[in-house]
Parts: structure tokens; C-alpha cells; sequence
């Protein structure tokens, strides 16, 4: 079969080859899947780069969630074993994890779902306990992460701000159905958030990015307002101010979605059958900005790494679906 393999660490562009090699083979407890689509993620950069908190042996195959065809014909979500990633033509995956593909969803939109949505899921339900008629402010609201949020939060009932860059980026989180879209390269963060909310700042913060993001959030953040601290896209990682959490009567969340799977496989179940439903509904949707093939992916992957993508990209192996 064909897979992309890392055998250096780096940039994906630099350090992913497209190869030959055997089909993995499964373990106790696992199976073969066929791969249908693989969504792009942030850590698949990361892994690359051997910046993610997972560090495979190297050669490995990137590649955290992919829509697979089991050997019985039925459609599924899956993380794929590492090292044995989702950039290929086969994949191995734990049985007991595998999540049955929405009748809804295509194979690219599928593929999309779990990871990012599941995140997203988590962070404005179970850490925020987001409410219906609260603000949320979200950062990178036209990114694969951030536009999974963006739809959760108007389906949750909340008022959307969307934090972009550029306006290409704009006009996506309008579409996304964002009630005000900031460009953070042209406006002032923190006083379009004041103003929007009459000076009581955004309820819930849901930030992927770190950095600069994290810094402006908390000086609009409401009265017990919650910060959502999801990811580290921009690389900084910030350093809470406690005494300032503490003056304004915020909470600063962290969210590792990976957790629960091992602490409460249940929830992880619960949520998919919530976000079925919600995609049969046409509630959500992933979206997708561009579908390529198998020999496209390290590019891609380099796409989402500089931050130049929208939405979600996808790795089709056998052909456009």
C-alpha cells in the first residue's frame, strides 16, 4: 500500500515521503480499516515536527482521525494507532473505539467530526457549561477547530463572536453564522468585544491559539466569565496572571479531550450520538475547504501548519468523495 512516512523530524513539506509499504497488521483487540478520508489536524504538524506530547518512533505515519470502511463494509470514525497514521491507504485501529459514521456526513465530513467536534463539544458543555443567550468568543472561528466551536456555540443557543485573520477568513465566519466577526490584523480585539456586549465582555473564551489570543481574552472576559485553553496554534504558551483571575472573578479551563477517552469512554459515546443527531439535523457540518488526494497530503499538511487554511482539509486516498 501507499502511506506517507516521517523519517526525520521537521516541517511536513520538508520530512513527509510517500511510500511503499506492507499493510499494517492488527493486534489483539484491533482491525483493519480501509481508509475512506483523513481530516488534517494541527498535531499532525506537530507530530512532524516532534512537538506533540506523543512522540512515535520514527519511520511513522501521520494522521489522528480518519472515516474508514471496516473489513464487513460498515463506515466508521477512528484514531488510528500510531505509528501506523491515517495518510495512507490502510490503517489498524482499537474495535472498541470505533465510532459508526453518520448516515448524514460524507466520507470528508465524517472524517472531520470527531477530533475537532468532540473538542469542541467538551470544552463549551462539560468544562464551560455554556448557556443559551451567553457570549462566546472564539479564536480562529474560520479554522477547522474554531469553526466546529462556532457551530456548536449558535446551536447551544449563544451569541458567536469570531476571531479571525484577514478577511477571507471574515467572510467565512459570517457564513459560519458568527453575530460579529473582529479581524484581529486590522481591529482592536478587546474594545469590539466590550462593545458588542455593552462592557460586559464574553462569557466563554474558546481559544485554540495561546499567545497574544490568550492575553487579549482576558481583558474582556465577563464577570465569572470562563477561558477555554484548548491548544498553543500561534506556539506561545502563555502564563496565567493568577491575582488578575482573581480580581475579575474568571476561570481559566483546561481542556485535553484525548483524557477522556481512557478516564470516560461513556462521555466520548454520549457526545457522538449528540453530534449524530445535530448533523442529521443540519445543524453541523464540517467544513470543508479543500479535498486532496493521497500524493497532496504533505502539502496540505504544511498548509494547516503555516495557518493558511480554512476550514478543514482532507486527504482522500481512493478519489474525491
Amino acid at each position: 500500500m501507499q502511506a506517507w512516512r516521517v523519517h526525520r523530524n521537521g516541517e511536513p513539506n520538508e520530512v513527509m515521503r510517500l511510500e511503499a509499504t506492507d499493510r499494517p497488521t492488527p493486534g489483539d483487540g484491533q482491525v483493519l480499516l480501509k481508509v475512506l478520508a483523513a481530516n488534517i489536524n494541527f498535531p499532525d504538524a506537530l507530530l512532524c515536527r516532534g512537538q506533540y506530547q506523543v512522540r512515535p518512533p520514527l519511520p511513522f505515519t501521520p494522521g489522528v482521525e480518519i472515516c474508514g470502511e471496516t473489513p464487513d463494509g460498515r463506515r466508521v470514525l477512528a484514531t488510528p494507532a500510531l505509528p501506523n497514521g491515517g495518510f495512507a491507504e490502510y490503517v489498524v485501529a482499537d474495535e472498541v473505539a470505533l465510532l459508526p459514521a453518520p448516515e448524514a456526513l460524507g466520507d470528508a465530513e465524517a472524517a472531520a467530526l470527531h477530533i475537532g467536534y468532540q473538542t469542541g463539544w467538551f470544552g463549551l458543555h462539560r468544562r464551560a457549561r455554556l448557556q443559551a443567550g451567553e457570549t462566546l468568543l472564539v479564536h480562529a472561528a474560520a479554522g477547522g477547530v474554531g469553526s466546529a466551536a462556532v457551530q456548536l456555540g449558535k446551536a447551544a443557543g449563544a451569541e458567536v463572536i469570531g476571531v479571525v485573520g484577514g478577511p477571507e477568513k471574515a467572510k467565512t465566519a459570517h457564513e459560519l453564522g458568527c453575530d460579529l466577526v473582529i479581524d484581529r490584523r486590522t481591529e482592536d480585539m478587546v474594545a469590539a468585544v466590550k462593545e458588542f456586549t455593552g462592557g460586559r465582555g464574553a462569557d466563554v473564551v474558546y481559544d485554540p491559539v495561546g499567545g497574544d489570543a490568550y492575553a487579549k481574552s482576558v481583558k474582556c472576559v465577563a464577570f465569572e466569565g470562563r477561558v477555554i485553553v484548548v491548544g498553543f496554534a500561534s506556539g506561545g504558551i502563555p502564563t496565567p496572571a493568577l491575582n488578575h483571575a482573581l480580581v475579575k472573578n474568571y476561570s481559566i479551563v483546561g481542556l485535553h479531550w484525548g483524557l477522556y477517552n481512557t478516564k470516560d469512554p461513556a462521555a466520548v459515546r454520549a457526545c457522538h450520538e449528540e453530534l449524530t443527531a445535530l448533523a442529521a439535523q443540519g445543524v453541523i457540518k464540517p467544513l470543508i475547504s479543500e479535498r486532496v488526494a493521497l500524493d497532496g497530503a504533505a502539502a496540505a499538511v504544511q498548509r494547516v501548519a503555516d495557518g493558511t487554511s480554512i476550514g478543514r482539509i482532507v486527504v482522500l486516498p481512493g478519489g474525491a468523495r
